[in-house]
């Protein structure tokens, strides 16, 4: 019996705090020990954060733009990699650029061991939301040659769709780019109970629910879906959009909200549990809902598919791999108005819901965990010599 894969991650962000990055993370770490792959994270403390023998967690301070995260210290975390990378270890994963990339190339150089990294976030469009006051063209081209710089320096890049693969291209990256999606824990979210999600939260059996989960960021365009709901509640008074998650566009989309007299229409329910009450929740909507244009994946997509619960949402970037298909999914208008009334229609046409969410479980089983955990590891072990 070979001995396992040792792989060394390094990310700046993890649970609990909640985005893609660490849903990726998570998911990948539970189905790689099945591939024989050992996996040893370095990821920032968190109030609350919890313990793990095969997490280790690194003094981080809050940033004052984004407080959701934290900055690794560069010295304990530096200290901390390179301990865990004496204990044995055969390649590193970098999952974010930033303290986590500069702290898991040098231990690569250091030790002489190959190392990738996972392209996670569209930053070109990402930071003209937080630096808004920097020139637009300004921030693009920097953003650019920091990718460019940060991805030649790796054996190998992982991007989460083909529509990332050609963006990197585009850039000039020159090292391989090799196209792996994270996978869904499809069973996890197929089995939500939506009557008791709908009592817990009072919402009355005959109102028609258009759900968002995901990080209540700017870049996520969730005022898009606010506007939409002035459309759509003219057409069907039932409806009510939930939002499911937190961040830093929470208050000023909750003071959309007023301004535009939706208080009625549109409900903010904070995180929710992912293993308990999360697939509740998608059980509980009939249709989900989608306008970000930043998207490297879409993971909420394929989890709110495997669910059962139809897509309608704006084809863009990476999200384009899911929606275009027309597999569960519907590509929506990319205005306000014809959204809305994509919307309305949708909703209440129950046999074509019906029809949407059965051939969505279909295509979610296609993105298994398990089986793009097997690709991850076969990428590994095609590096280590």
């Amino acid at each position: 019996m070979s001995l396992p894969l040792r792989v060394l991650m390094l990310s700046d962000v993890y649970f609990p705090r909640i985005n893609g990055v660490s849903t990726s993370i998570e998911t990948f770490r539970a189905d790689l020990a099945a591939e024989g792959v050992a996996v040893r994270l370095v990821a920032p403390d968190y109030p609350g954060a919890g313990s793990d023998a095969n997490i280790s967690r690194v003094p981080a301070r809050r940033l004052p733009f984004d407080p959701e995260d934290r900055l690794m210290r560069w010295r304990p975390l530096q200290r901390t990699a390179h301990r865990v990378a004496s204990e044995g270890v055969d390649l590193i994963h970098i999952q974010t650029p930033f303290a986590a990339h500069y702290a898991g190339i040098g231990i690569a150089r250091a030790r002489r061991l190959p190392v990738v990294a996972t392209y996670h976030t569209h930053f070109e469009e990402y930071i003209q939301h937080y630096l808004p006051l920097l020139p637009k063209a300004l921030l693009r081209a920097a953003a650019r040659s920091l990718a460019r710089h940060q991805c030649d320096v790796l054996d190998s890049v992982i991007v989460p769709s083909p529509a990332m693969q050609e963006t990197l291209a585009g850039y000039g990256v020159r090292s391989p780019l090799c196209v792996l999606p994270t996978g869904i824990p499809v069973q996890q979210f197929a089995d939500g109970d939506g009557k008791r999600f709908r009592l817990r939260h009072q919402i009355a059996e005959d109102r028609r629910v258009a759900l968002y989960v995901g990080r209540v960021a700017h870049e996520k365009n969730i005022g898009f879906l606010v506007e939409a709901m002035t459309i759509a509640r003219r057409l069907d008074a039932r409806l009510l959009l939930i939002i499911a998650g937190e961040g830093p566009a929470l208050e000023g989309l909750k003071s959309q909200v007023a301004a535009l007299g939706l208080d009625d229409c549109v409900r903010f329910v904070g995180y929710l549990d992912r293993k308990r009450e999360l697939p509740d929740c998608y059980a509980a909507a009939d249709v989900f809902v989608f306008a970000s244009r930043t998207e490297t994946q879409g993971l909420v997509l394929l989890e709110a598919m495997a669910a059962g619960l139809p897509v309608l949402a704006l084809a863009s970037l990476g999200t384009c791999s899911i929606i275009d298909p027309g597999r569960g999914a519907i590509a929506a208008p990319d205005d306000v108005t014809a959204f809305g009334q994509a919307l309305a229609q949708l909703v209440a046409d129950s046999p074509r819901l019906a029809r949407l969410a059965d051939a969505g479980r279909r295509f979610a089983t296609e993105w298994s965990a398990p089986e793009r955990a097997r690709q991850l590891a076969d990428l590994y072990r095609s590096l280590v010599v």
